[in-house]
C-alpha cells in the first residue's frame, strides 16, 4: 500500500509542478519558513490532531479517509495537499480516499476540498447555518478520484485569519468548546496563520510586577472583558473594569489549550507584542521615562476616567526592556512560539510629528524590543493606518516600512477587496504584505459584499510585477456573517486564477442546501448582482435606522418629495445615513424567491438562517423609508400620518423581533448567557453582563443629555434587542415628533436625549433572561411578513 501511495504521488508531482508560482514577497521570508518547518509539530502529532478534527466533523464517515503527512519537496517546494484513491477500497473496511499533505491544516483543506468540490457539500459556522454534509453518499460509496489524483499547491504562503478586535466583538465570552469547533473550523478552511490573542493580560501581569507594577495598579489599565481589544489598541483604559484574577487566570489557560491545538495541527500564530501602551503607574515608577498621554478616543467630556491613556517612546531605553520581557515571558509561558508578533503602535494613534527620521527611529526600536526577546521575530502589522489616516504620506510610510529589515516586517493588506494599498505603494515599497478581506465592521448584521473583488483580487495582486505578496487573509472584525463571502474567500488560499464568480454562485446555492432548487439558484444570482456586488467604496459599518437611531432633530432632515428615491441631503448630516448600494425591488424578487423555494427546504438550517437574513434585510431597508414617511409627514404637520406610520414602523420592528426569534443565529440571549458563564460568582456575573450589554448599545460614562460618540457601533440584528431596547427607543422619538405637532413646539431635543440615555442605562443595567433556542416557524413568518409590509410595499427604489 504504501508503494502505490508513492508511485501515485509522483506521479501528481510530475503533472502539476509547473503551476507552482511565488512571489519575490516569498522569497524574502524564506529563512522564516525554514525555521518554522523545522520546528513544527511531529508528523505522528499532527496526524492525530487532524483524525480527531475529522472525528468530531463528520464521524460516520471516519474510516473513509486516510491521511499521510508528507514534505514540501513532494510537493514540488510548497505546502500542498493531495488526493487519491485508496488501492484497496474494494475491500471491506478499508479507507475509500487518501488525503495527504504537508501539515494537518493541509490534511483539513484537502478533506475540505473533496467534500466540496465531490460531495456537494458546504461548511459554515453554526450561528450561519452550520455544515450541510446530507449529500455525502454514505460510507463505502464516497465518489472516486480521476486518473492519478489531484494536487493542490498553495500559491503563497500564509492564510491568515482575525482582526485586532475580533477578540471583542465575537469571542469574548467563548469558552473551550466554542473554541475548539473555531479552530477545527479554521484548519478545514486552510487557515494557517491565525492572531491567538487570548489571555495576554495575565502574561502583563507577570511582566510588569517586574517593573514595580502591582495588580492592584493593573485594575485602571486593564478594560473589562467586552473591552479588551480597545485597551491593548490604547484606545481606552479601565472601561468596563476591573477585571478579577480569575479572569485573567481563566484565559491564560484557555490560550495554552488554544496554542497547544494550533501548533499540533500545524498553524502558525502569532502572538502580540509590546505597542509601548503603558499604565499609569509606569510613569510614577519611572519619572524620566519619556512618557506622553495621548488624546481623547471618544469619550464624553475628555473623562480622564476612561480616555487619554499613556504611551512610552520606543525610543526610551525602558521601551526595549519591557517588550523584550514580555516576548520572553510569552515564551516560558507556552513553551514556544511561531515568531511572528502583531504590534500597532501607530493604529488610531497619530506620531506626534512627520518627520521621517523619528518615524524610522521609533519603528526601529519597536522591532529591536520584539528581537531581543526573540532573535528570529518577525514584525506583523496591521496596514489600515495607511488606509484611514493621511498622516501616512510616502515619505512617512517608507520611513516606518524600511526602518525594519527586508524580510523581518509583514502588513496586512487590511481592507483590500475594497480599498488596496498595495497597488498605490508600488507592493508596500518591497515590504511582505498579505492580501485581506476586511469585509466586516463590528460584528454588525448586514447582508453585503464585494465577491467579484474577492474572486480576483488576490490573484492579481499575486501575479502583477515584483510582487510581494506572501498570503491571503481573512481580517473582520466579527465573525458568523455572510458565509457565502467567507466560503469564497477561504478558497482562495489554494486558487492560482481569478474565479469566475457567477459560476461559483450557482454551484454555491446547491453545495449550501444540498440539492438544486431552481428558485433559489435563481435567488442568489440576484443577490450576487445586488447586496454581494458593493463597489461605491464606502465602509459597510451598518446605520440602518432600527439598529442605528439617529439623534438628531427631525427639521435637519432635507427629504427630496420629487425623486423617484427619498433620501436625506448628502452633506452636513450630524449623523450616518444608512447604506444602500443596490436594487432593493431586486432583492424583494430574491426573497419572494426564496419563499417559494421553502417547501422543499423547511426542514434545512442553512436555507432557514438564509431566509430569515434575507427577510431582515428587505425590511430592514423598507423601514429606512418607513422612517423618511414619518418625517415628511412631520414636515408637512400631519399629526394623523405621524401617528400612523410611526405605529407602523414600531409593528414592524416588533414583527422583525418575531422573525429573528426563529433562527439561533439572531438571538441576543447567547451572547449574553456566555458571559455570565464565565463568572465565579453573583458579582462577575452582573458585571460581565454589563460588559456584554454595554458593547452593543452605547460604550463609556454620558450625561443626563450627552450620549457618546461610540453609540450603536457594535449593532446587532437579534431577537430580543429589537424588542426591548430599538423599539422602546424608537417610541420614545416618535412620542416627542406627535407632542411637537400637538404643541406646536420644537421638537424637544433634549427631553428625547434625557429618556434615550434613561432607557440605555436601565437596559445596560438589565439582568433579564433572554432565550437561547429558537422559536417560531420562519417560512411562515417570513411568508407572513412579505405579505405584510413588501408584497405591494412601493418600496422606492434605487
Amino acid at each position: 500500500m504504501t508503494v502505490y501511495v508513492a508511485v501515485a504521488l509522483t506521479a501528481v508531482i510530475l503533472l502539476f509542478t509547473a503551476t507552482h508560482s511565488s512571489t519575490v514577497g516569498v522569497e524574502y521570508v524564506s529563512r522564516l519558513l525554514q525555521v518554522q518547518d523545522r520546528e513544527r509539530a511531529p508528523s505522528s502529532v499532527q496526524l492525530s490532531a487532524a483524525r480527531a478534527v475529522l472525528d468530531r466533523f463528520i464521524p460516520s464517515h471516519s474510516s473513509s479517509f486516510q491521511f499521510n503527512i508528507i514534505t514540501k519537496e513532494q510537493c514540488g517546494g510548497v505546502s500542498c495537499f493531495m488526493i487519491s484513491n485508496h488501492p484497496y477500497s474494494n475491500l471491506l473496511g478499508a479507507p475509500e480516499i487518501i488525503i495527504s499533505g504537508v501539515t494537518g491544516v493541509e490534511l483539513l483543506s484537502g478533506l475540505h476540498w473533496y467534500l466540496k468540490n465531490l460531495c456537494g457539500a458546504h461548511i459554515s459556522w453554526d450561528k450561519t447555518g452550520g455544515s450541510q454534509l446530507s449529500s455525502v453518499p454514505k460510507a463505502g460509496s464516497l465518489p472516486r478520484m480521476k486518473d492519478d489524483g489531484l494536487l493542490i499547491q498553495r500559491p503563497v504562503t500564509w492564510n491568515y485569519y482575525q482582526n485586532a478586535v475580533t477578540s471583542s466583538y465575537t469571542f469574548a465570552w467563548w469558552d473551550w468548546e466554542r473554541w475548539e469547533k473555531e479552530i477545527d473550523w479554521m484548519a478545514l478552511q486552510g487557515i494557517n496563520m491565525p492572531l491567538a490573542f487570548t489571555g495576554q493580560e495575565a502574561i502583563w501581569q507577570k511582566v510588569f510586577a517586574k517593573f514595580n507594577i502591582s495588580s492592584s495598579d493593573l485594575n485602571d489599565f486593564f478594560g473589562g472583558p467586552a473591552f479588551l481589544a480597545w485597551s491593548r489598541m490604547a484606545n481606552l483604559h479601565g472601561w468596563g473594569g476591573p477585571l478579577p484574577q480569575s479572569w485573567l487566570d481563566q484565559q491564560l489557560a484557555m490560550q495554552k489549550k488554544i496554542l497547544t491545538r494550533m501548533y499540533e495541527l500545524g498553524m502558525t500564530p502569532v502572538l502580540p507584542a509590546f505597542s509601548g501602551n503603558v499604565p499609569a503607574a509606569l510613569k510614577n515608577a519611572y519619572p524620566s521615562a519619556k512618557i506622553t498621554r495621548l488624546g481623547n478616543w471618544f469619550t464624553v467630556d475628555s473623562n480622564p476616567r476612561w480616555c487619554c491613556t499613556y504611551l512610552l517612546d520606543a525610543t526610551d531605553p525602558l521601551f526595549i526592556e519591557i517588550g523584550k520581557s514580555f516576548i520572553q515571558q510569552q515564551v516560558k509561558e507556552y513553551g514556544r512560539s511561531s515568531h511572528i508578533y502583531n504590534c500597532d503602535t501607530f493604529d488610531e494613534n497619530t506620531p506626534p510629528t512627520d518627520d521621517p527620521e523619528y518615524i524610522s527611529s521609533l519603528a526601529a526600536a519597536i522591532f529591536k524590543a520584539m528581537q531581543s526577546g526573540d532573535d528570529d521575530a518577525v514584525w506583523l502589522m496591521q496596514g489600515w493606518l495607511f488606509a484611514y489616516d493621511p498622516y501616512w504620506q510616502p515619505p512617512q510610510m517608507q520611513a516606518l516600512l524600511h526602518a525594519v529589515p527586508i524580510g523581518k516586517m509583514i502588513v496586512l493588506d487590511l481592507f483590500a477587496e475594497v480599498n488596496p494599498i498595495w497597488t498605490t505603494s508600488n507592493q508596500f515599497y518591497g515590504v511582505p504584505y498579505i492580501w485581506c478581506m476586511l469585509h466586516n465592521f463590528a460584528g454588525n448584521v448586514e447582508m453585503y459584499g464585494f465577491l467579484d473583488s474577492v474572486g480576483s483580487g488576490p490573484v492579481e495582486a499575486r501575479v502583477s510585477k515584483n510582487s510581494t505578496m506572501v498570503g491571503v487573509g481573512m481580517s473582520m472584525e466579527g465573525i458568523e456573517q455572510n458565509p457565502v463571502v467567507y466560503d469564497l474567500m477561504s478558497e482562495m488560499a489554494f486558487q492560482h486564477n481569478k474565479i469566475d464568480v457567477m459560476k461559483w454562485v450557482d454551484s454555491y446555492s446547491s453545495r449550501r442546501y444540498g440539492k438544486f432548487v431552481p428558485s433559489l439558484q435563481e435567488a442568489w444570482n440576484i443577490l450576487y448582482h445586488t447586496v454581494y456586488n458593493c463597489t461605491d467604496g464606502a465602509y459597510d459599518k451598518n446605520r440602518d435606522v432600527i439598529v442605528a437611531f439617529p439623534d438628531v432633530d427631525p427639521t435637519v432632515y432635507s427629504i427630496n418629495r420629487f425623486s423617484t428615491k427619498k433620501s436625506l441631503k448628502d452633506e452636513d448630516e450630524p449623523f450616518d445615513k444608512p447604506h444602500l448600494w443596490y436594487s432593493t425591488s431586486e432583492v424583494i424578487r430574491a426573497l419572494k424567491l426564496f419563499i417559494e423555494g421553502g417547501k422543499e427546504l423547511s426542514r434545512s438550517n442553512t436555507y432557514r438562517y438564509d431566509l430569515v437574513d434575507l427577510t431582515r434585510q428587505a425590511l430592514a431597508k423598507y423601514a429606512n423609508d418607513l422612517f423618511l414617511d414619518v418625517i415628511e409627514a412631520y414636515e408637512s404637520h400631519d399629526s394623523y400620518s405621524v401617528a400612523y406610520l410611526s405605529e407602523k414602523f414600531l409593528d414592524l420592528v416588533d414583527d422583525m423581533d418575531a422573525l429573528l426569534a426563529s433562527d439561533e443565529g439572531f438571538l441576543l440571549g447567547p451572547w449574553l448567557e456566555s458571559s455570565k458563564q464565565l463568572a465565579v460568582d453573583q458579582e462577575q456575573e452582573k458585571q460581565y453582563e454589563w460588559n456584554a450589554r454595554t458593547q452593543i448599545t452605547m460604550w463609556f460614562d454620558n450625561t443626563e443629555e450627552e450620549a457618546s460618540l461610540l453609540r450603536d457601533y457594535g449593532n446587532k440584528y437579534w431577537s430580543g434587542l429589537l424588542r426591548d431596547y430599538y423599539s422602546p427607543r424608537a417610541a420614545i422619538y416618535f412620542k416627542y415628533l406627535k407632542e411637537s405637532l400637538a404643541t406646536g413646539e420644537r421638537f424637544n431635543l433634549q427631553g428625547w436625549r434625557r429618556e434615550w440615555i434613561k432607557l440605555t442605562n436601565e437596559w445596560q443595567n438589565g439582568r433579564y433572561v433572554y432565550p437561547v433556542k429558537s422559536e417560531g416557524d420562519a417560512l411562515s413568518i417570513s411568508q407572513r411578513l412579505f405579505d405584510k409590509y413588501l408584497y405591494d410595499s412601493g418600496i422606492n427604489d434605487h
